[in-house]
This record gives C-alpha cells, sequence and structure tokens, in this order.
C-alpha cells in the first residue's frame, strides 16, 4: 500500500534519474513521477517515453515533466543532477561545482512550498546531501543520500561469487564515505547468518585465496572500473534509488546503509556520512550504532574527518 499521495519528482532526466524512474515504474513504486531537467524538452521526451511503458507494466505510473515550482506536493523529490568527475578526478574534486548547482536547484523547491523528502545521488553525494540539509532546512532525517547503498550491494555481488551464493543472502556494510576513503565493517558482514571472520577461520584452506583487502578495494573501486569504461554509471544507482524511495512510501522500515546526517551517532556531529538506518515514512526512522571494532572506529573517523574538512570549505557550512 502506497502512503501519501505517492508522488515523486526527479531532478534530471540524466542517466541516473531516467534509470530510477525507469526502476520506480517497473516496480509500481509511485503513483505519479515528474520529471525535471534543466533543458524542459529532454524531461518532456522522457515522460513521454516512459508513458510508452505503461501497456507493459503492472500498473499504471503518471508521468510528465515539470518545473521547480510544481515541486510543492511532492512526497519525495529525488535528486541527481550534479557535477560529474573528469578522468582523474575524484568525487570530492567537484565539490564546488556542486555546491552551486545544489543551490540553483533547493531554494526553488524550498520556495514552491515542498516538505517532503529529499533522496540525493548527486556526488559528492554524503557533501550534497549536508548542503541540501543546509539549503532547505528540513530536519536530518527528511534529507538521505544514497551513501554506501551501492558499495555495500557491490560488496555483497563480489562476496556472493566467491560463496556461490545469491547476493541477498549475504549481510553487511562499506561505512563512511562513498568515496575513497571508505571502508568494509567486516566484523559485521555474515553469509547467511554466520559471521565471514568465522568462517574464514574455520575453513582456512578451502577459502585461502581470499583476500579481504582486495575485496574491500574492489568495492571501492567499482563504480571507477565502470565509469573508466563506459563514462558513467546508472542501473546499479538507480535501483538504489528506488529501493530507498519505495521503503519510504511503503513504511517499510528497511535498514540500508544511507548518507545520514549525523549529531552524536558515533561520536560524530554534523557531518554526513554512511550509515544503516531504518528508512520509513518520516525518512531516517533511526540510525543503527554497529559497535565497531578498533580499527574500524579509526577508518570510520578519519572518513569523517575527510568529510568534514570539506564540508567546511562551502559557504553554506
Amino acid at each position: 500500500m502506497l502512503g501519501k499521495s505517492g508522488k515523486v519528482a526527479v531532478i534530471g532526466a540524466g542517466l541516473v534519474g531516467s534509470s530510477c524512474a525507469y526502476s520506480m515504474i517497473n516496480q509500481s513504486i509511485c503513483r505519479e513521477i515528474m520529471m525535471v531537467d534543466r533543458t524542459y524538452d529532454r524531461a518532456v521526451a522522457q515522460a513521454l517515453d516512459f508513458s510508452h511503458c505503461m501497456d507493459f507494466t503492472h500498473n499504471r505510473t503518471k508521468v510528465y515533466a515539470g518545473t521547480y515550482a510544481d515541486c510543492g506536493s511532492m512526497d519525495v523529490i529525488i535528486l541527481t543532477a550534479g557535477a560529474n568527475p573528469k578522468p582523474g578526478q575524484t568525487r570530492l574534486d567537484v565539490l564546488e561545482e556542486a555546491e552551486s548547482i545544489a543551490k540553483d536547484i533547493v531554494v526553488p523547491i524550498m520556495n514552491s512550498g515542498f516538505n517532503g523528502i529529499f533522496v540525493v545521488a548527486a556526488n559528492p553525494v554524503d557533501i550534497v546531501t549536508y548542503m541540501v540539509w543546509k539549503l532547505s532546512g528540513l530536519p536530518r532525517e527528511r534529507v538521505i543520500g544514497t551513501g554506501t547503498s551501492i558499495d555495500s550491494s557491490r560488496l555483497k555481488t563480489l562476496l556472493s561469487e566467491v560463496f556461490s551464493i545469491d547476493p541477498r543472502s549475504v549481510h553487511g556494510y562499506a561505512l563512511g564515505e562513498h568515496g575513497e576513503s571508505q571502508f568494509v565493517a567486516w566484523s559485521h558482514v555474515t553469509i547467511g547468518g554466520k559471521p565471514i571472520l568465522h568462517i574464514l577461520e574455520q575453513h582456512k584452506e578451502r577459502f585461502k585465496h581470499l583476500d579481504l583487502d582486495d575485496i574491500a578495494k574492489k568495492t571501492k573501486d567499482a563504480g571507477w572500473e565502470i565509469f573508466t569504461r563506459k563514462g558513467s554509471t546508472q542501473f546499479g544507482i538507480g535501483n538504489a534509488l528506488a529501493h530507498i524511495t519505495r521503503s519510504i512510501l511503503n513504511d517499510e522500515h528497511k535498514i540500508i546503509a544511507v548518507s545520514a546526517i549525523l549529531e552524536g551517532e558515533y561520536g560524530q556531529h554534523n557531518v554526513c556520512a554512511g550509515v544503516p538506518a531504518i528508512i520509513g515514512e518520516g525518512g531516517i526512522q533511526e540510525i543503527i550504532e554497529l559497535n565497531l571494532d578498533g580499527a574500524e572506529y579509526d577508518k570510520f573517523n578519519r572518513s569523517c574527518e575527510i568529510l568534514s574538512g570539506n564540508i567546511n570549505r562551502l559557504t553554506i557550512a
């Protein structure tokens, strides 16, 4: 059962925004999708193209083009428009451009009377999520970034290939920055409920080839591998956005690793980082504080230091 009115605006009709909208249509996640883009004709064209899917889906989703001024009645706004890093850059290298874009988008949306939930995918996503929180004036629980949701999914996929199991039977998280300083909390990774560290201890010979540091690096670098080969990532992050939005509209209370504003959790304040959180109709219902081991806490603190340092570069910090 869809909560609220089931109305979602997707800001940015490019590859990520369009992949997200397509996922939501095929999963019947919402009743209406409004496509918004700086090039209005592209938003119109995408909306028309999506509308031609309806004869082949389980439920009809109304899709149309709109503007920032039309966002006041939306339940969820998905922000995908942002700055793309060039070859050799990291996500943090586009910070100034991302801040300018965020201001141009969030201010007119709030002027429309919007009072729902933002879901952010634009990079650097942790810091853009922080920007949106500051610019919107909304409570922190109603501004959510995709964070390490996609990294955690990549981790599960890599491990599923090692253990020859379904990725959904793997549980665990990449935490911290959606970027270079992220890390895998191995102390909380389980395979079918059994801690992976116990499995490796009990089956040393069988899994002697498994290098956890290599898996963590592949998790971190997966997005860049895709980016360097085809110039973008779109389907994985599009589904991550749809997954988060579904949990909001259906009040599913799924636990997802998202970019969340931390105010005391994990000992951090005034920073946004990837942590597991319960997602429901109010946004972030609760941040889950994992009992990390000493080395993991050090990695998390270091990641937050990097994020805080870049947040301090913002004019809106």
